[in-house]
């Protein structure tokens, strides 16, 4: 199915296999600032963790078809569809044509008057465009991944839906047939030109729960597209991709856990890098990497709440837990928990299924560039850090003097620890970023030790790291391969120059496939292209001065990468174009803004992740 943005016209949905699993090109995302719900082009729900995106997924289609849990909205007879965002919002818009006739669906996590509400609240309305067109709902509950039993309590009030610790109420209007059964509700409606109708779902974790009237959901549905145009005019962007890039943003905004100011990698879980699966991941968690590249974005769009909300919970934490900063944390600032298998199928049967992540306990010295990055930008803007922040940061910086030294599992989270190349220059942009911090003035000591264990880590890399027969710096000493988050370093402006340039021109002789780019040697076998990469080879492009086949490829991937909707997975399947890995994916869609960002300000410096 290689449908994507410059296709969104009417067709019928990619069908379902007989297992009722559908291509993860078909869900679009919609969100409230603390879960987020993955929408099918069929209209039903596969995925809705609540109330935040790392809880149990009470809604878990995606990943157990038959007892996941899905709350489905479709026409009762064959049916084409159209959909799109409510512009510059991630409201969700979808038409379903019939023979008998068309209706429209928009979909809404909603949020309240100031900011997100204290339940989650989903909102689906029906509206009749022409003839006559039966709908008919389900909500279903699942089993939270295969540890709890859903139920149907009938009260004096209404009848409510109970798993675990989530107590839900389905709040309709206009139907023609409502049947609570004991583990899901059915609703149906009969649409005719000009007809509205709500289906909503409203829940609350150990807690009371409110229960809005239908009119009260409605209405929140409109105040939700209100509070997203609001948000976009905020966003200054003036610059190329106008489309993609505020697309990015939008999904990108998703992924910002507003209780915390955490930045979660993806909302999703275990989705298969690989059709033979063994490497489907837990991406709920906040890794410093992406906040790093999510400031950089951000900042250039003029948002600043955003901006000190994530670096705040980001400093505090680290803190917190430090000296030495995790790789990456829970979104409310805790430790991760290590990896759990989960009994469920995964999606189309691709297992295993895993909670936590097992990366949590790695040494990746690229963390160390990640967080000072995140504090330069910061500081650079015009900010300040506190006291209290600037001896933390002293102390990080002295630990990456000697921590470079040290093998470590890399950038890409593997097994074997060696002497990566990029695990090195991540300390040296660590050392680079706390020397200009300390020359003005916002962290105590002297930077001479810091200065000097730079230059250090760039003549190791000079020596060691680069290969004339194979034209490139090397994924670590003594080896031909390659590895492609070295175009990182082109970013953070190491080299630029002309062995920079030859090392882009290798990997893509070595890890490429048509505009996209493997992550490293010898991973073609396992996994689809790294969407991220294959940006990172853009941005790295234009730093060395090849603009014009920056601007050619950028192009390319941006009709092709994006499905019908503009959202982005980890991975895409060159071949076929399917999707593959979490989505939406942070960091391919922050590799997209970054890249954007740097082209249309024409300056290196400029650069995002």
């Amino acid at each position: 199915m290689r449908w994507g943005a410059a296709e969104a016209t009417a067709s019928e949905p990619v069908e379902r296999d007989d297992d009722g699993y559908i291509d993860l090109r078909s869900y679009a995302a919609i969100g409230d600032g603390r879960t987020v719900a993955l929408v099918a082009r069929d209209g039903r729900i596969d995925w809705l963790p609540l109330p935040d995106m790392d809880s149990e997924p009470v809604f878990a289609a995606l990943l157990d078809a038959r007892n996941g849990g899905h709350v489905s909205l479709a026409p009762t007879e064959p049916f084409t569809v159209s959909r799109s965002y409510v512009e510059h919002t991630n409201v969700l818009a979808t038409t379903f044509t019939t023979a008998s006739g068309s209706a429209r669906v928009t979909d809404a996590l909603n949020t309240g008057i100031a900011g997100r509400l204290p339940w989650a609240e989903l909102a689906r309305r029906v509206e009749g465009l022409e003839g006559e067109v039966r709908l008919r709902a389900e909500i279903s509950p699942g089993t939270c991944l295969g540890t709890a039993s859903p139920w149907v309590q009938r009260s004096a009030h209404a009848s409510v839906l109970r798993v675990d610790g989530l107590t839900m109420s389905v709040i309709s209007s206009g139907e023609v047939r409502r049947e609570d059964h004991d583990q899901h509700v059915e609703v149906e409606y009969v649409t005719s030109p000009g007809s509205r109708h709500l289906l909503g779902l409203v829940a609350t974790e150990r807690e009371p729960l409110f229960v809005p009237t239908a009119d009260d959901l409605d209405a929140g549905l409109d105040r939700t597209i209100e509070n997203w145009s609001r948000w976009t005019t905020d966003f200054y962007w003036d610059g190329p991709w106008d489309e993609a890039v505020r697309r990015s943003a939008l999904a990108l905004k998703l992924l910002l856990h507003s209780p915390s100011g955490a930045i979660v990698a993806a909302p999703t879980m275990a989705l298969p890098e690989s059709p033979a699966g063994g490497k489907n991941w837990d991406y709920r968690f906040a890794w410093v990497r992406d906040t790093a590249y999510t400031l950089r974005s951000l900042f250039r769009f003029g948002l600043r709440e955003e901006t000190h909300g994530a670096i705040s919970w980001l400093l505090a934490t680290v803190r917190e837990h430090g000296p030495e900063p995790q790789i990456f944390y829970t979104l409310s600032g805790d430790l991760p928990p290590g990896e759990a298998e989960r009994d469920v199928p995964g999606w189309r049967g691709v297992g295993p299924v895993t909670s936590g992540n097992g990366a949590a306990d790695q040494l990746q010295l690229g963390v160390f560039g990640d967080l000072f990055t995140v504090v330069r930008l910061y500081v650079d803007h015009g900010n300040v850090l506190d006291a209290d922040t600037g001896r933390m940061l002293a102390s990080v910086a002295d630990l990456a003097c000697d921590r470079w030294q040290q093998r470590d599992a890399g950038m890409w989270e593997l097994g074997e620890e060696r002497h990566y190349t990029s695990s090195k220059l991540g300390c040296w942009e660590a050392l680079t970023g706390a020397v200009h911090l300390a020359e003005i003035g916002q962290i105590p000591g002297d930077p001479a030790r810091w200065r000097a264990e730079a230059e250090r880590i760039r003549t190791w890399v000079e020596q060691e790291a680069w290969s004339e027969e194979v034209g490139a710096y090397t994924w670590y000493p003594g080896t031909d391969q390659l590895d492609a988050s070295i175009l990182l370093h082109a970013l953070s402006g190491f080299d630029r120059g002309e062995r920079m340039s030859r090392t882009i021109d290798a990997l893509r002789e070595q890890l490429g496939h048509g505009p996209h780019l493997y992550r490293y040697s010898g991973v073609a076998a396992e996994e689809g292209t790294f969407v991220a990469c294959s940006f990172w080879s853009v941005a790295a492009l234009h730093c060395v001065g090849r603009r014009a086949e920056a601007r050619e490829l950028m192009d390319q991937l941006v009709a092709e990468v994006p499905n019908d909707v503009g959202l982005m997975a980890e991975m895409v399947d060159p071949a076929s174009g399917d999707f593959l890995g979490n989505l939406p994916q942070g960091l391919s869609h922050l590799a997209l803004l970054g890249t954007a960002i740097m082209i249309a300000d024409g300056d290196a410096d400029g650069a995002g992740g």
